[in-house]
C-alpha cells in the first residue's frame, strides 16, 4: 500500500505523530471524507490576516466534523505532487521576507516558483508561479483546516475553485502548495486600494464566486462551504473569480435530513443567524454570507466595520431598509464608482442580495438561481452617469437663458442633489 500510495501512507502517520492528547486525537486528527471538498486554501487568508473565527480556539479539538474516508477515497491524495521540504525552502528563496504573500492564523504563505513538470524549484520569474502555505508549529486551529484540505485535496475541480498542486508533509513541517492568484483577494481590491474596482468586474467576481459555490451546493454529494467571504474570493490576471479555503467545508445534509449539526465557525458578520443561534448548518447558510459579500461588492463597505458611527458598523443591519426602496437604494452604492455602474444592475444586484439575507433560509434562492439572475447583468450598458447627463440636458432645454445658453433653477438643482442617480457622497461616508 505504501508503495503505490506512498504520500496518503506518511500523510497518515504524520497527521497522527503530531496529535498532543487522546482527547484531540479523534476530532483534529481525523482525515474528512474526500468526497466533500476540493481545495485552495492558499492566498486564502493570504491579503487578510484577521482571526474572526466565531469558536473559541479551543473548540477545534471538541468535535469531529467528517467520518474517515474510505479506502478507495485515499487513492485520490497520490494525484498531487509530494515536495520535499528543501524543494520548497528553495522554491521561495529559503522562504525569504521579500517572498511573504501574507499571514494568518495558520502561518505565512510565501510566492515560489517550480518547474512545469515536476517538483524542481525553478528560478524566480520562471516555469510556475505558485503560493506555498507553510503550517506554524503547535497550530491546533491551522492543523486541523490542514488535514481538511489535503483531505479533500482532488475530489473537486471547476473552474471558480483554486487549484491544489500538492503538499509537503515532514517531520513536523505541513505545507500546501497552490497555484498562484495574480491580483490576490476580492478583499484586498474593494477595501484596500484606492482605484475603485469597476462595476463590470465587481459583477463578473460575483457571478464567478456564484457558480463556484453552485458548483458545491449541486453535486452529488453536496458541500457546503461555510466562511464564504471577499477574503476567500481569490482572483487570477483576468478577475477570474475562485473560492479558496476550504478549511471550514462541511458535508451537506445526507438524504432523508434538513440539516447538518456542526459547531458554529465562521467570521462574524458573514455567517447565517439561524446558524450561529442553533449550530444548524445547509447550504442556505451559505446563501447568506453570499448575500452579505453581494452587499459588500455593491456598497464598498465591510461587513463589520467598527470605525463607522453607531447604527452603520453592521453593514446587513445598515443597508437593509436601503434594498427593499427603489428610490433609496442608490444612495448606498459605493460613491467611489461615482455614477458608473449600471441602473438596472444595482437594482437586480439590491433586491438579489435582499432575498439571500431573508431571515427566513427557505425564502432565501439557490445558488444556481442566483447564477441566473446575475449572468445577463454582464451585458447592461445603462450607466447612471448616462441618465444623469441626459437628465440635465433635458432641463436644460426647458428652460434657457435669453442668449441660448441652459439655466438651471435652485428647485431643479436642489432636486438633482437628493436624485437617486447622485453620487451618493453625502449618505457613504
Amino acid at each position: 500500500m505504501e508503495k503505490n500510495c506512498g504520500c496518503w501512507a506518511v500523510l497518515k502517520r504524520g497527521v497522527r505523530g503530531s496529535c498532543k492528547s487522546s482527547a484531540s486525537r479523534d476530532s483534529v486528527n481525523t482525515i474528512p471524507r474526500t468526497s466533500l471538498v476540493y481545495d485552495a486554501a492558499t492566498e486564502t487568508r493570504y491579503l487578510n490576516a484577521s482571526n474572526r473565527e466565531l469558536y473559541a480556539p479551543n473548540e477545534a479539538q471538541l468535535s469531529s466534523d467528517n467520518p474517515n474516508p474510505s479506502a478507495t477515497e485515499n487513492k485520490d491524495v497520490c494525484q498531487l505532487l509530494q515536495f520535499t521540504f528543501q524543494e520548497l525552502k528553495s522554491a521561495t528563496g529559503n522562504f525569504r521576507p521579500d517572498s511573504i504573500l501574507g499571514e494568518g492564523g495558520f502561518g505565512y504563505v510565501f510566492k515560489g516558483w517550480i518547474e512545469e513538470n515536476g517538483t524542481a524549484p525553478a528560478k524566480p520569474g520562471s516555469g510556475i508561479t505558485v503560493a506555498v502555505k507553510s503550517l506554524k508549529p503547535d497550530g491546533l486551529q491551522g492543523h486541523r483546516e490542514w488535514v481538511a484540505e489535503v483531505g479533500f485535496l482532488g475530489q473537486l475541480h471547476h473552474p471558480n475553485l483554486v487549484k491544489l498542486i500538492g503538499y509537503c508533509i515532514e517531520d513536523d513541517q505541513r505545507l500546501l502548495v497552490y497555484e498562484f492568484m495574480t491580483r490576490g483577494s476580492l478583499e484586498n481590491h474593494l477595501f484596500r486600494r484606492t482605484i475603485p474596482l469597476p462595476w463590470s468586474n465587481r459583477i463578473k467576481i460575483a457571478l464567478g464566486a456564484a457558480k463556484g459555490l453552485a458548483f458545491l451546493h449541486e453535486g452529488p454529494e453536496p458541500v457546503i462551504y461555510r466562511d464564504f467571504k471577499t477574503s476567500n474570493i481569490l482572483l487570477d490576471s483576468e478577475y477570474n473569480a475562485k473560492l479558496s479555503d476550504f478549511g471550514l467545508a462541511k458535508a451537506g445534509p445526507q438524504e432523508g435530513d434538513t440539516h447538518v449539526s456542526t459547531r458554529v465557525v465562521g467570521t462574524y458578520g458573514y455567517a447565517a443567524p439561524e446558524y450561529v443561534r442553533t449550530g444548524h448548518l445547509t447550504s442556505k447558510s451559505d446563501v447568506y454570507s453570499f448575500g452579505v459579500v453581494l452587499l459588500e461588492i455593491l456598497t464598498g463597505r465591510r461587513s463589520m466595520d467598527k470605525k463607522r458611527p453607531r447604527g452603520e458598523q453592521n453593514l446587513v443591519a445598515w443597508a437593509r431598509p436601503y434594498l427593499a426602496d427603489k428610490r433609496k437604494l442608490y444612495q448606498i452604492v459605493d460613491p467611489r464608482l461615482e455614477l458608473n455602474y449600471s441602473l438596472k444592475g444595482v437594482q437586480k444586484v439590491s433586491q438579489l442580495a435582499y432575498n439571500c439575507l431573508s431571515a427566513d433560509p427557505k425564502s432565501r434562492p439557490c445558488m444556481d438561481e442566483v447564477v441566473k439572475v446575475l449572468t445577463p447583468l454582464q451585458d447592461l450598458n445603462d450607466l447612471a452617469i448616462l441618465s444623469y447627463h441626459s437628465r440635465l440636458s433635458q432641463q436644460g432645454r426647458r428652460k434657457k437663458k435669453p442668449d441660448g445658453t441652459p439655466q438651471v433653477t435652485y428647485n431643479q438643482s436642489k432636486s438633482m442633489r437628493g436624485s437617486p442617480l447622485n453620487t451618493g457622497k453625502q449618505h457613504c461616508r
